[in-house]
């Protein structure tokens, strides 16, 4: 059912991209401020650096489950949200799509090794690790699946809230995120 969910998501993406080179009015320009920006700003980190590390690290402590190759949970999330934030950074690398505001906005500039935060638009990296992180999660602790899925959709909407991403570019990195963690999942008899 992930699989299918996640190629649902790829056409849509592509869908949304065509949208977006053809000029569809889709960048809202919105301008957060005092608590609410804030707060929008934490909300949109669930599952980067610091997140995942501390999420991990109270999975150390507390699961003491093994799964395959001896892997301890805390670990396999490590694996599986780094490895996810590996794979956009590769394919941002690779494609340089210009993010919305700037100069070329939409338009797919081609690889470089350099980092250019203003290229790296597609796919969100931070949505697609926020999905690995609630895949996983929600296999691992069922009763709290829907508030990790919800932190995840949160943390999606706000990337294209926060005019940080094209709409392609979040639904593009919610595909990669749902199929590295299931991916993970099966590999691991999560």
């Amino acid at each position: 059912m992930v699989w299918v969910i996640a190629g649902i998501l790829v056409a849509v993406a592509m869908l949304l991209m065509v949208a977006e080179r053809a000029g569809a009015p889709v960048v809202l320009a919105l301008e957060f401020k005092g608590d609410l920006k804030r707060e929008s700003r934490w909300l949109a980190q669930y599952g980067q650096g610091a997140c995942t590390l501390v999420a991990a690290g109270l999975m150390l402590l507390l699961d003491q489950r093994r799964f395959k190759h001896n892997l301890q949970p805390g670990v396999l999330l490590l694996i599986v949200v780094f490895g996810t934030s590996l794979i956009c950074m590769l394919l941002k690398r690779l494609l340089g799509r210009v993010r919305p505001g700037r100069d070329d906005a939409g338009k797919f500039l081609g690889f470089t090794w350099h980092h250019d935060n203003s290229r790296e638009s597609f796919p969100s990296s931070h949505s697609a690790s926020a999905m690995a992180m609630s895949m996983l999660l929600a296999r691992l602790y069922p009763p709290a699946a829907l508030l990790f899925w919800a932190l995840a959709l949160i943390c999606a909407a706000l990337r294209y809230l926060m005019d940080a991403h094209w709409p392609s570019d979040v639904v593009a990195g919610i595909a990669i995120g749902l199929a590295a963690g299931a991916l993970a999942c099966r590999l691991m008899g999560v």
